[in-house]
């Protein structure tokens, strides 16, 4: 499993490409060739990232879901939706398809965010205020997640 660190800033130029951070790359240098799938993200107005070999364990997940119970199939239809596969081109920039860059709200300023180990892909505007936010009722949320648990406990 990966493990990424880091927040990075940069800019999406008008074909909705963003160049991807450097230190990204260095992190994920030993799966860049593999490419990458970027989709809608479930609970937040941002797009999810996933290097493929995370993706495919996320797959290897689903697939177990059976598809003759409605709630499992309209997950799988909802969690898929607009899902693109996507790389680095040549001079390290990412195409981001216009469609999700719609649904995210992405123009100019962009944050990529780690998230254990995937990217989140934000406009800017929307991801501060969405740490400004979180960070109110962060402190309960932390004891109630992390709290309470012991290190082998912790899912």
């Amino acid at each position: 499993m990966i493990n990424l660190i880091g927040t990075y800033e940069c800019k999406a130029d008008a074909k909705g490409r963003l160049m991807f951070s450097s230190a990204f790359k260095k992190q994920l240098a030993a799966v860049l060739q593999e490419g990458f799938v970027v989709k809608r993200a479930v609970f937040q107005p941002c797009l999810e990232l996933y290097p493929m070999k995370e993706w495919n364990l996320m797959m290897e997940k689903i697939n177990k879901l059976n598809r003759f119970v409605k709630k499992n199939n309209d997950f799988i239809r909802r969690f898929t939706a607009g899902v693109k596969m996507v790389e680095l081109d040549n001079s390290g920039r990412l195409l981001i398809p216009k469609d999700l860059c719609q649904f995210a709200g992405i123009e100019k300023q962009i944050v990529l965010s780690s998230a254990v180990n995937i990217i989140e892909i934000w406009d800017k505007n929307r991801y501060e205020k969405a740490i400004d936010d979180a960070s109110v009722d962060f402190a309960d949320l932390a004891e109630e997640v992390m709290g309470n648990v012991g290190e082998d406990e912790i899912s």
